[in-house]
């Protein structure tokens, strides 16, 4: 099994502890780390709609929980008949921790993929580097 079907098997995996009692769309999320520590997330719903979070964002906490705090690789997956892209803000949250060229793979529960990056999700990224003074 290569790295990346381990990530996206990692992602389907961790997607049945989802909490969507509202939407009933789990979607699960696998960051390999620049370590090679996986991290997982899931999304989780709240009745107060706007405050779920996604499971990139999930990921992402557990990576930093983790002590990790550089992205490798992302794999995303969901019961959808497209592969499923993170929504903006995660994109803009996934820069803060991976280089553009960062390999990312949507997946559908029936083996639909789609390869990208995260500079291909998220051209123009607003990063750190727009903080420095001259």
């Amino acid at each position: 099994m290569s790295d990346t079907d381990s990530l996206i098997q990692s992602a389907r995996t961790i997607r049945e502890r989802a909490y969507v009692p509202y939407s009933n769309f789990k979607v699960g999320a696998a960051i390999r780390a620049a370590s090679g520590r996986v991290y997982q997330g899931v999304n989780v719903e709240n009745v107060a709609y706007p405050e779920g979070t996604c499971a990139e964002a999930g990921a992402i906490a557990a990576m930093v929980a983790g002590g990790d705090t550089a992205i490798a690789e992302v794999a995303v997956i969901a019961d959808s008949p497209l592969p499923v892209s993170p929504c903006g803000g995660c994109r803009q949250k996934l820069a803060e921790f991976g280089a553009g060229d960062v390999p990312v793979t949507l997946a559908t529960l029936d083996g639909g993929r789609l390869a990208t990056t995260l500079g291909e999700l998220l051209p123009g990224a607003f990063d750190k580097g727009y903080m420095e003074r001259a």
